[in-house]
């Protein structure tokens, strides 16, 4: 039997990746749909709540123009959801998503505890699980500028030609959103039952050292088209989620600069400073490649010889980016992660397709999702 999970805010940023990581990672799991108009009726929220084995809530609001009023939606949500489990006297597995400013004095952080003691209580009554996770800041990408995190905030600012500004430089506990997606699944395979859960994982970063690395990847990335070097797992998290917030549509494809002599000619693909692999690939006309995606590795495609047809489309939408490549012309498209994207011969000859990837294929760990754009 296939584990139900349904997620309340399975649209916000950390639902959005918790939700994509369990649909195409975990066949054992079956996904049950959410929306935020079952908070209004208790007819669709009691069906919700009956039919799930697992409840991750992380429906809430960070910032509102009213903290009083932002305190009392989100204790609300969670009353409304405590509320549903009485009526229906259902028992899934509920986990939830607080927050470090718990024992900070504002009433963002106390929303937060008194949602985590609702459920906490009803867990204790009830004899059911419950795991009170206490998140500190997350960051990852697709993250909602001047809503999410100074990091989100960061990445908008420097990719849209804006001056970022350093209110505080303190130091900020950090986790990527994917790190908290495992340990979320962990918690649920293990049916955790700590009401009081303190994600450690991460790391602490001074704001001008995360300012400073995003400034370096814009200049390296969008001005020189080099790959920085990225020193750790941290700092290549950090990579995607500044890479997120590029203008696809504006930014790619990028031409490369062919230097011909009597031999022929020698293109430079890409500089970088971190080990990976490169390849090429021929592809017969009309043939396809792909139909995949990655959420952590990078990835880039250049076309040196033929016609092509690159197509991105970000795993939980439905637009199509569509870039035709011509080898005539040597141009490269960089693969987003959470993108799933192809390849296709559109010419009448044979295609040749240079590929660089930042870690060499494991099939043990292949970071590699089927689904077609």
């Amino acid at each position: 039997m296939k584990k139900k999970i349904g997620i309340t805010g399975q649209n916000g940023f950390v639902g959005y990746h918790l939700y994509q990581q369990i649909k195409y990672a975990r066949e054992d799991f079956e996904l049950v749909d959410f929306e935020r108009s079952f908070f209004e009726e208790e007819k669709k929220l009691d069906q919700f709540v009956n039919q799930c084995d697992v409840i991750v809530h992380l429906a809430a609001v960070n910032r509102h123009e009213s903290i009083e009023k932002l305190y009392e939606i989100n204790v609300s949500l969670a009353q409304r959801l405590v509320d549903s489990l009485n009526r229906t006297e259902a028992k899934p597995h509920v986990l939830i998503s607080s927050s470090t400013q718990e024992e900070r004095d504002n009433l963002y952080g106390a929303s937060k505890k008194e949602a985590r003691n609702l459920f906490s209580t009803w867990a204790t009554q009830t004899s059911s699980s419950f795991t009170g996770m206490i998140i500190p800041n997350v960051f990852g990408p697709f993250g909602l500028p001047f809503y999410n995190s100074v990091v989100a905030t960061f990445c908008h600012q420097l990719t849209h030609d804006q001056t970022p500004n350093i209110d505080v430089d303190g130091q900020m506990n950090l986790i990527y959103v994917g790190d908290l997606v495992d340990q979320i699944i962990q918690r649920i395979d293990s049916n955790d039952n700590t009401h009081n859960c303190i994600v450690t994982e991460g790391s602490v970063q001074k704001v001008s050292e995360i300012l400073n690395d995003l400034e370096y990847f814009k200049e390296a990335y969008l001005n020189q088209g080099e790959i920085p070097e990225l020193k750790s797992k941290y700092h290549i998290q950090l990579f995607n989620t500044f890479r997120s917030f590029v203008d696809f549509k504006l930014y790619y494809p990028k031409y490369l600069t062919p230097h011909k002599d009597a031999r022929g000619a020698f293109v430079e693909i890409i500089r970088h400073g971190i080990s990976g692999q490169t390849s090429f690939s021929t592809t017969v006309p009309e043939i396809t490649r792909g139909n995949h995606f990655h959420t952590r590795k990078i990835e880039r495609f250049a076309v040196i010889q033929g016609k092509a047809l690159i197509q991105l489309r970000k795993i939980g939408t439905d637009e199509i980016l569509n870039f035709e490549l011509d080898g005539t012309k040597p141009s490269f498209v960089d693969m987003p992660v959470l993108y799933t994207h192809n390849i296709k011969n559109i010419g009448e000859e044979e295609l040749l397709t240079v590929f660089w990837i930042n870690e060499p294929f494991d099939p043990k760990d292949p970071d590699t999702y089927f689904e077609l754009v």
